[in-house]
């Protein structure tokens, strides 16, 4: 956790694991990873081959967040020492469902190129900005903003992921609809804010409809496109592309009556034109505000899509209070889903993650809470022949409170990280599978 050239070394032993949960995920020791003097949080990881990055936010104690990043080639053993990416100190506006995303692009020589994209404060709200680095993370070039992402208000909770030619896609939510009283100058338009201010909807639906899904192509400054409006505002967006082109988006949307349920949408195009939303599943979540807990998703080889998300269920009797549960649904074309099948959890389950392994085998990770701490656990999937998963649950980490993972794949394992340590002194821990 200093700024040496030195990897960082791995520290606490992993969990034992003993029975029929051993054969199915086997643990290496963790690593802690962070920069010293501030409290490390909001993590993303990709990995291509044996090269892996990691991207989060540094917070230091008068609340400056500036976003590191360390790289590890020998497949998440080990990882070199924070580089910050944003040049502009304390830029950056963070949380745990809008964490940096990062990106790799491959090169013929060398290292993948390395991409960040995260949300920065405005005067008049916030933009999406990005920077590469070529040289495997140790620096990284001026910021840029994310075409379309300068409009007044705020947006974020966005999401990245390259194309089959190496260019890098995002989607993110917005709010410039419901900015225009906000961004201007209070003096001078005293009246026409108080009028809009006025005409504010109250209702949940109708105050949805000003928040809306934004793509858009990183360098491409006719790419920025609305998908739709009335999307659930705080909670993170999903994307991913094919071999053929085909860009997927899934976010939590605001259907009528406040039920805030999991859609997708799919581009054949390469984001040009988008398919009608629909819904994967119908879990009625009826909620006046954000669940703060948004869907994540995975394309396979064979265009596959497999979604994970948490939702609102019964409790397990009459007496006990509802609480949240941890779903997977799967769909060939876009155009319907299985019937949601519940993952095993303990506890509450928030902020899923899922990744596919070399073999096609699913994994997925979230965070649960459990007698009185948060702890991250993952599950191992498979699919039979009739489409139905099977999911085989393991907690990892170690006793300190975990939130927060994120997962990717490696040549020969599968590497998760996520937030550790009490407020305020948070580092990040990582663990190959």
């Amino acid at each position: 956790m200093n700024a040496s050239s030195k990897p960082v070394r791995q520290l606490a032993l992993g969990i034992l694991l003993t029975g029929a949960v051993a054969s199915a995920i086997a643990l290496e020791p963790t690593a802690t990873i962070g920069v010293e003097g501030r409290a490390n949080s909001y993590a993303s990881l990709a990995a291509s081959g044996r090269f892996a990055a990691l991207v989060w936010g540094a917070r230091t104690s008068n609340d400056v967040t500036d976003i590191f990043v360390a790289t590890s080639s020998d497949g998440g053993r080990a990882f070199t020492a924070p580089a910050r990416v944003n040049a502009v100190a304390g830029d950056a506006s963070l949380a745990g469902e809008q964490p940096p995303r990062i990106v790799l692009i491959p090169r013929e020589k060398g290292s993948p190129s390395i991409v960040v994209v995260w949300t920065s404060r405005t005067p008049t709200g916030t933009r999406l900005l990005s920077a590469r680095s070529d040289n495997a993370g140790q620096s990284f070039g001026p910021a840029a903003p994310l075409p379309g992402s300068e409009a007044s208000g705020n947006r974020g909770w966005e999401s990245v992921t390259t194309t089959r030619d190496g260019a890098v896609v995002a989607l993110w939510l917005d709010h410039r609809d419901s900015s225009s009283s906000r961004s201007k100058s209070g003096a001078r338009n005293h009246e026409e804010h108080q009028h809009l201010h006025s005409a504010t909807p109250t209702d949940g639906v109708a105050r949805a409809q000003l928040s809306r899904l934004f793509f858009a192509t990183l360098g491409k400054a006719d790419s920025p496109r609305s998908i739709t409006g009335g999307v659930c505002y705080c909670c993170k967006t999903a994307i991913a592309t094919d071999a053929s082109g085909g860009v997927y988006a899934a976010w939590r949307h605001v259907y009528p009556g406040n039920v805030r349920d999991i859609a997708f949408t799919k581009s054949v195009d390469g984001g040009r034109n988008f398919t009608p939303p629909v819904r994967i599943s119908n879990d009625n979540w009826v909620l006046d505000g954000c669940p703060e807990n948004g869907p994540a998703m995975a394309v396979d080889r064979n265009q596959r899509i497999h979604v994970v998300w948490p939702t609102l269920v019964p409790g397990a009797s009459p007496s006990r209070e509802p609480t949240l549960a941890l779903f997977y649904a799967t769909s060939q074309d876009g155009r319907s889903f299985t019937a949601r099948q519940q993952i095993p959890t303990e506890g509450v389950p928030r902020h899923p993650q899922i990744a596919l392994g070399d073999k096609g085998e699913l994994i997925v990770a979230w965070d649960e809470q459990a007698r009185g701490t948060r702890r991250v656990a993952l599950a191992r999937g498979s699919r039979d022949a009739r489409g139905l998963a099977r999911f085989v649950r393991q907690p990892i980490g170690n006793s300190l409170r975990a939130e927060y993972p994120v997962i990717a794949t490696v040549d020969d394992a599968t590497i998760v990280a996520w937030t550790s340590g009490s407020s305020g002194q948070t580092t990040l821990r990582t663990q190959r599978l």
